[in-house]
Order: C-alpha cells, then sequence, then structure tokens
C-alpha cells in the first residue's frame, strides 16, 4: 500500500529530527563508526514509526543496536518536545537494521568475482 501524503510528511519530519538528535546525543559516529537513518515509515493510523538505521563501520551492529533500544525513551522524549506542535500523538518509535548497504556490497563482490573468472576463462 502506497504511503500517503501526510505520512510521508511526518516520516520526513521525524527522520530529519532524528538525525539531529543523534547528533547532538553522539550516537551518529560510535567507536569510528557511522550510524544515519536510512529511512522512516509511518503506519496509516500515524501512531508507528519504524525507523531504519544503517551501520557502517561498526564490529557489534546487535550491540550496536541493543544500546540504541536502551536509550529509545530518551530519543522519543526529546523528539516529543521537538515535533509537540506538528502531531497530536506522538508515534511509537521501532528500530530496525537497515541492511541494504551490506547486501550491496555483496552482490559487488559477486558481481566482481564472475567479472575475474570470465577475464580468466
Amino acid at each position: 500500500m502506497e504511503e500517503r501524503k501526510r505520512q510521508k510528511q511526518i516520516a520526513e519530519l521525524i527522520r530529519r529530527e532524528l538525525s539531529d538528535i543523534f547528533q547532538r546525543i553522539g550516537l551518529n559516529v560510535v567507536d569510528g563508526g557511522m550510524i544515519s537513518i536510512s529511512s522512516v515509515h509511518i503506519t496509516p493510523d500515524l501512531l508507528e514509526a519504524r525507523i531504519y538505521l544503517s551501520i557502517f563501520k561498526i564490529e557489534d551492529e546487535e550491540k550496536m543496536m541493543a544500546k540504541i533500544k536502551e536509550r529509545s525513551w530518551e530519543i522519543k522524549k526529546e523528539l516529543a518536545s521537538r515535533v509537540k506542535n506538528q502531531l497530536r500523538r506522538m508515534p511509537s518509535l521501532t528500530f530496525y537494521l537497515d541492511d541494504t548497504l551490506d547486501y550491496v556490497f555483496k552482490m559487488e563482490d559477486l558481481f566482481k568475482k564472475i567479472h575475474d573468472e570470465e577475464k580468466k576463462g
């Protein structure tokens, strides 16, 4: 089902604000790696926000996701204070690991191997 205009507006608002919050509380650069918010999807009833995080060059991604989930109350509180004038109700936040970047790297590696094998043969 395609997102409505209001869903897209709220998703973009939350993405921008969360990016700023992550930067402010020091979650965007951790242990020499980076965390960015790749996308936000809002349910049609506007009560749940699914936040997809892209983690780059961090060894233990699961541990990092656990750390973010531990701080989710603090993140939600900060977000609520920033968007209180634009939203009637604050959606619940659910964080997911966006593995699209890993998939792209794996595909590039496979194509490179195929290309190298074709050169040999």
